[in-house]
């Protein structure tokens, strides 16, 4: 059965805490930069953007063992197993602000104000 309380259709901000223990220090730096920004800035919706893509979250269902056991369970290995460096991971997340900026720019952002 899905766990809806637990699982989404992207991985949702609430569980970026988690995440902090994974790695070494230059991830936790991101992670907790990231803490401080408001759930609507660039660098926030980047990390999700980079957790989404690290774990799968695009070809995730419910039938899915990701789906079964959790977006907190699979991000966390996700980011425990990715097989680059924290220094990757945190140009990873440039790449990201990059395009969320990008994609801001050109109108295609219509909740933000």
């Amino acid at each position: 059965m899905l766990e809806s309380e637990y699982t989404h259709l992207i991985f949702p901000e609430r569980l970026i805490p988690i995440l902090l223990d994974e790695r070494g220090a230059d991830w936790q730096r991101l992670v907790r930069d990231t803490l401080e920004r408001s759930p609507d800035s660039v660098e926030q919706v980047a990390f999700i953007l980079l957790v989404a893509r690290l774990s799968g979250c695009a070809t995730c269902h419910a039938n899915a063992l990701r789906a079964l056991r959790g977006c907190a369970i699979c991000a966390k290995q996700s980011v425990g197993r990715f097989r680059g460096s924290d220094q990757e991971l945190v140009a990873l997340h440039k790449q990201s602000c990059k395009e969320v900026e990008g994609f801001w720019s050109a109108g295609n952002n219509h909740s933000r104000r």
